[in-house]
């Protein structure tokens, strides 16, 4: 390995260590912004991508978030108990439910996603100059870019 490819791999090593401990102090500073939530992280996981991907299987989602189905079905009990989804039958087999948010979880997001946005947008204004928010703005689209990485 030459010593470009060395530092380069090392400044990449640095920035990643970096980056994932910045990243982790803003997801927690931004969950902070609803407060009122006991749900774990795993139900959390799951109504988000119910919330993004759409009406779901158990299974497809236990596949969806690396878990075994009986895991999921534990997490699942717990968000129908708590009436944020419901389920109906997969009109491609009847043997099968779909899962999807209820009306409740819907107004949950729409609430919780302006109060996170709005203490972002005015902590952002706040705290850096319009050239750092045009910086910051690039590096959502390099990280969207890594999220979707193989």
């Amino acid at each position: 390995m030459t010593e470009q490819r060395r530092k380069s791999s090392t400044d990449a090593a640095q920035v990643a260590g970096e980056l994932r401990i910045a990243l982790g102090e803003l997801v927690r500073r931004l969950r902070e912004q609803m407060p009122g939530t006991d749900l774990t992280r795993s139900q959390s996981s799951v109504l988000s991508r119910l919330e993004r991907d759409g009406a779901a299987t158990a299974t497809a989602l236990a596949n969806a978030e690396g878990m075994r189905p009986q895991s999921m079905g534990t997490i699942v009990r717990g968000l129908q108990d708590a009436g944020l989804i419901s389920g109906s039958p997969d009109p491609n087999d009847g043997r099968k439910t779909l899962l999807a948010l209820t009306d409740a979880a819907r107004e949950e997001y729409r609430t919780g996603r302006r109060a996170r946005a709005d203490w972002l947008t005015q902590t952002m204004t706040a705290t850096l100059t319009p050239q750092e928010i045009t910086v910051l703005g690039e590096a959502a689209a390099l990280l969207r870019r890594l999220a979707k990485a193989a």
